[in-house]
């Protein structure tokens, strides 16, 4: 019976430590799981969707990959409403309209690269991605003379290994804080309103050259912008090019340098007077 008691106890030992082993291993586990989680949220890349600015700044950006019927009377209006945008241009694009590739840059507007033929980036290598930019990034240049900076990914899809393979190649990648929708093919007083409610500083609003009630729209929004006091410029004047951080939440991006100080502020900590 002594024997067999002792075994008893020896036994419920073993168990608690083992039972102990087996809750330090889950724990460990959990702690390395959540740092993995953790470490992955922080590291993750977003576009530019939005910029936190101080005046009443924002953008109206063009898709164009598939046809131009409706170009020559979208820049028409933007013309006639002193209005310079930002025209994001596939490669297939490109090489069938260079004609309006020069009458967009001669209009004033600037040209961002939209991919060479609009795949699916997140399921291409870093190689292939790069081949996309570069193919259309070389073809803009040789037709306009300049170097697009601007990005914009085909269906909105991206991951780290699409903003940093962008970056690379010295790219901002931009996406946008209000979809109009013209490319369901809605009317235009639809596109007007549903841009009007969401207007507001920084936001980045997208469009397309070829949207069949596209220009219609734009010949009313452009002016009733203006009349609620916005500036409406090309990307590259809304975003900070430098000195700037970009919430993984929002794609809000905002500017990280101090603000300088006001004319006659004391910068001593100790007040503006004595």
């Amino acid at each position: 019976m002594r024997v067999f008691s002792i075994r008893s106890k020896l036994s419920k030992a073993l168990l608690i430590v083992l039972a102990f082993i087996a809750f330090t291993i889950v724990h460990w586990l959990s702690e390395q799981a959540i740092h993995t989680v953790s470490t992955m949220v922080s590291t993750r890349l977003v576009p530019i969707y939005r910029v936190d600015v101080p005046t009443q700044k924002m953008s109206i950006s063009f898709d164009a990959m598939w046809g131009a019927d409706y170009t020559d009377e979208l820049l028409r209006i933007l013309r006639e409403n002193d209005v310079r945008t930002t025209f994001f241009l596939g490669g297939y694009w490109v090489e069938k309209y260079p004609e309006y590739v020069k009458k967009i840059v001669e209009s004033g507007h600037e040209i961002g690269n939209h991919t060479y033929s609009h795949p699916h980036l997140n399921s291409l290598a870093p190689e292939g991605i790069r081949q996309e930019l570069q193919r259309n990034h070389d073809n803009i240049k040789a037709i306009t003379g300049q170097d697009s900076f601007l990005f914009r990914p085909p269906f909105g899809e991206y991951s780290n290994k699409v903003i940093q393979t962008a970056e690379e190649l010295g790219y901002y990648t931009i996406q946008w804080s209000v979809d109009s929708l013209d490319w369901k093919d809605v009317s235009a007083g639809f596109i007007l309103d549903r841009i009007l409610d969401q207007a507001g500083p920084g936001e980045i609003v997208l469009m397309h050259n070829n949207g069949t009630h596209t220009a219609a729209a734009c010949s009313q929004l452009l002016p009733e912008l203006k009349r609620r006091g916005y500036e409406i410029v090309p990307i590259s004047e809304l975003i900070y090019r430098d000195n700037y951080m970009i919430e993984s939440h929002s794609g809000t991006q905002r500017s990280t340098q101090k603000p300088e100080p006001k004319k006659g502020a004391s910068t001593d900590g100790e007040g503006s007077s004595r």
